[in-house]
């Protein structure tokens, strides 16, 4: 079966594209000057709405994964629900959200980031990736950069994040959790 556009000179459907302030992620809206659709939602970005849904979505994992009373997350579909050839999205990051930087966290946040992201080079949407991983222990803080490639080789993304790691003295972002 195929599926084909009625007017073929019509652009195919885009998602929206998602911004992320680093606590929260939001749609984004062109503004009110934008000469195609004024005020509606943009869909200008899907390389980079695509790894931002990939690296915040929480992955479902093993129960062996999880530390002591900590609940599962993720989509309970993932757990039951894959068809053959397929893989449950999202990243495991959130798995270090109640860790202490520990020697050898670099490797893993290398790992769960490459994992999370392997479907856009499954997809094809992109060749390959390399991901570098820094650690700043005495901030507390871990940065990743992102960066994809297409197959003619050139940097088709690059996205820069971070780990932060606090103590807990007040809520200071109530809806992140």
């Amino acid at each position: 079966m195929r599926i084909i556009p009625v007017d073929e000179a019509e652009e195919p459907y885009r998602g929206p594209d998602l911004g992320w302030d680093g606590t929260v992620g939001d749609l984004i809206l062109n503004g009110l000057d934008h000469a195609s659709a004024p005020g509606d939602l943009r869909a200008e970005h899907g390389l980079a709405t695509q790894v931002l849904i990939l690296l915040q979505t929480d992955r479902r994992v093993e129960d062996s994964e999880l530390r002591d009373g900590e609940e599962n997350r993720g989509w309970i579909g993932d757990s039951f629900d894959l068809m053959d050839g397929e893989t449950a999205l999202g990243s495991r990051l959130w798995l270090l959200r109640r860790r202490a930087i520990y020697d050898g966290i670099e490797t893993d946040i290398e790992d769960y980031v490459r994992e999370a992201l392997e479907p856009l080079i499954e997809q094809g949407a992109v060749a390959s990736m390399d991901i570098a991983v820094t650690a700043d222990r005495p901030a507390n803080r871990i940065e990743y950069e992102v960066m994809l490639y297409g197959r003619d080789g050139e940097r088709v993304y690059n996205g820069k994040f971070e780990l932060l790691w606090r103590q807990v003295n007040g809520v200071v972002h109530p809806l992140a959790r």
